[in-house]
C-alpha cells in the first residue's frame, strides 16, 4: 500500500500556518536561503511543536517525510 501524498498546503495546515499558496510562497521567500549546515527542524523560525513534528516526520519516515523534504529542499534555495 502507497502511504498518501501531502502537498505543502497540507503540511503547512499541520503546522498551523496559512496553507494558501501565496503564503507558502511568502514563507518560503522570507526563510530561504536556510544554511546547510542548519536541519530544517532547527532553524530559528519554528516553535517547539513545530520543530518536534518535522524532527519525528523525519525520523519516523512517516507520511509526512515527503512533505517535509519538500519543504526542506524549497528552503535551501
Amino acid at each position: 500500500m502507497q502511504p498518501p501524498f501531502h502537498p505543502l498546503s497540507e503540511l503547512f495546515d499541520q503546522l498551523g500556518l496559512d496553507s494558501s499558496e501565496a503564503a507558502i510562497e511568502a514563507f518560503i521567500e522570507r526563510h530561504q536561503p536556510l544554511p546547510s549546515d542548519i536541519a530544517l527542524a532547527d532553524a530559528p523560525f519554528w516553535n517547539e511543536s513545530q520543530k518536534r513534528f518535522l524532527t519525528e516526520s523525519l525520523a519516523d519516515d512517516a507520511d509526512w517525510a515527503e512533505a517535509v523534504d519538500h519543504l526542506d529542499a524549497r528552503l535551501r534555495g
